[in-house]
């Protein structure tokens, strides 16, 4: 009996004693970065940037408020801890010009994201490799199909879909009597300009099952593979652990394999059998593949993600568009005042009239600039140890450009939180042209990212926006449905952000919508062109 007890007495302290060295081990592990920041410098005794003195697992629900607070705490340039990663965030536009810019060359690589990179994308694609030959190569097949020329060819398609996302919303609302949540109609939109533009093809039904499958990968690549999403990306022994989210991670990158690369096969059986296939990201890629020494999964992910970026981004634009434009009724005033006065009513905009539509163009970059659909960007990563200011930066870091901090910037944007186009007018340039200004105070905003890695099909989005926005102005008028708020605080989304789902009322403000409508018919794409 004596023994029995002395047994249970030793367990317990030994478990005791266990629990308090895990505890001091973890304590110790998360209040590092207080000792870490005194020690890792460089040959001139420079230390990292400021920060927090504590590891994070993971950030609260909305990252970006939480970085817009530590930029505020700790200055335009600051360091954080995740897990074993260390991360330094860009708040402010000279220091991002000065990296990711005029330095370039140190700041444009990847890190290899257990997730995105290893997990789904398996090292392919543009967004999941590290800056070097490969990305080049990469990037170079992408931009083929990106060039002004190839841009002037996929007109007459975007101008096409254009029209379909207006005839859809005209019929699904029964002609302005029934409010829907837009979320499906500019996904579908976007998703069949990607699909032109990566595949030659397009979706010829709201209810092909290709739209609800490939806007559910993209929704489910964006939450994987967020730069705050993961605990696995932050703590490499989880990555050994059988979990959920890295189930999840595999599953996607077989999903994108089967949907994507079916497609591809079938653009290869039509070249095969010597149709004229229209000119698409699939078919510089079968017709390159050899010669680039690209293999299958190459192919698969490339196209994949090329479509996957392109379809979150501009649809969650145009959500954001429509949810602040019907709450804010002077300016859709403004707007339709100037549409009418500009265009009439006999006809609607094309990428002629941009230039002569002013105010819907500052619309268009003030919805980019209030709700980014990316507040983080896409993480850039240092390929060497680089000093700057009096800071050291090692090699290795994962670089954040905080979007939600440049984009309100009260120098820049003064009331940078009031939804205001006025501020744009008189700005001209596209955004890409802003983002080569030698003043970087001048550029419109950073939603498309900045230096070697921005958004290469920067050019293709402009377009499609201008003609989903100033199209949706001329046919509608904007109403929210009474009793349902329309939230422009919240959102869905761990890495791409889209407004909380609501409804709108589309109510037609043209006589003549109707018979426009309908002189074009849905059709396959390949007997579009």
């Amino acid at each position: 009996m004596f023994s029995y007890i002395f047994v249970l007495s030793y367990l317990s302290v030994y478990s005791t004693c266990l629990l308090i060295f895990i505890a001091v081990c973890t304590l110790a592990f998360l209040l590092s970065p207080f000792v870490l920041r005194k020690f890792i410098m460089d040959k001139d005794g420079h230390g990292i940037p400021p920060g927090p003195n504590i590891r994070y697992a993971f950030l609260r629900k909305y990252p970006e408020l939480a970085l817009d607070a530590w930029a505020k705490q700790y200055g335009p340039l600051f360091s954080i801890w995740m897990g074993t990663q260390l991360f330094v965030v860009l708040s402010d536009p000279h220091v991002a010009r000065d990296l990711l810019v005029t330095h370039g060359s140190v700041f444009s690589s990847r890190k290899k994201y257990f997730m995105k990179n290893q997990m789904i994308l398996n090292g392919r694609a543009i967004t999941a490799s590290e800056y070097g030959d490969r990305w080049r190569q990469h990037r170079k097949i992408a931009i083929s199909v990106l060039t002004p020329k190839a841009l002037q060819g996929y007109s007459q398609v975007l101008d096409y879909e254009a029209h379909i996302l207006i005839r859809s919303l005209y019929e699904e609302t029964l002609h302005g009597k029934r409010p829907v949540n837009p979320a499906h109609y500019s996904g579908r939109y976007a998703l069949n300009n990607m699909l032109s533009i990566s595949f030659g093809t397009r979706t010829v039904s709201a209810l092909d099952p290709l739209v609800e499958k490939a806007l559910d990968l993209a929704m489910e690549f964006m939450d994987l593979t967020g730069p705050w999403s993961n605990v696995v990306d932050f703590f490499e022994p989880l990555q050994w652990v059988p979990t959920t989210t890295r189930s999840r991670g595999r599953k996607l990158h077989d999903d994108l394999i089967t949907v994507y690369g079916s497609m591809i096969q079938q653009v290869e059986a039509r070249m095969k059998a010597g149709e004229d296939v229209p000119d698409c990201l699939v078919k510089t890629l079968i017709q390159n593949q050899k010669q680039e020494n690209l293999d299958w999964e190459d192919l698969c992910m490339l196209s994949a993600v090329f479509t996957l970026g392109g379809v979150h981004s501009t649809s969650g634009i145009i959500q954001w568009f429509l949810a602040l434009i019907s709450s804010n009724p002077e300016i859709q005033r403004r707007a339709h005042e100037e549409m009418d006065r500009v265009i009439g009513q006999d006809r609607w905009p094309t990428a002629e009239d941009e230039k002569s539509l002013p105010y819907i163009r500052a619309i268009i970059k003030e919805v980019q600039r209030i709700h980014a659909p990316f507040w983080m960007a896409t993480p850039h990563c240092t390929s060497d140890d680089f000093s700057y200011h009096g800071t050291f930066i090692p090699k290795d870091t994962v670089i954040v450009l905080n979007c939600y901090t440049l984009h309100h910037n009260e120098e820049r944007y003064p009331d940078s939180f009031n939804f205001n186009p006025d501020r744009y007018l008189g700005d001209n340039l596209s955004c890409g042209e802003s983002a080569k200004l030698a003043n970087v105070m001048d550029r419109d905003h950073w939603a498309f990212g900045a230096g070697r890695r921005i958004c290469p099909g920067l050019p293709i989005a402009e377009q499609e926006l201008w003609l989903a926005i100033s199209r949706l102005l001329w046919a509608f008028r904007f109403e929210a449905v009474p009793g349902e708020p329309i939230s422009l605080d919240e959102y869905e989304g761990h890495s791409g952000r889209t407004p909380i789902p609501y409804r709108l009322g589309f109510i037609p403000r043209v006589n003549q919508l109707h018979s426009l409508l309908e002189m074009r018919q849905e059709t396959a794409l390949f007997n579009l062109l």
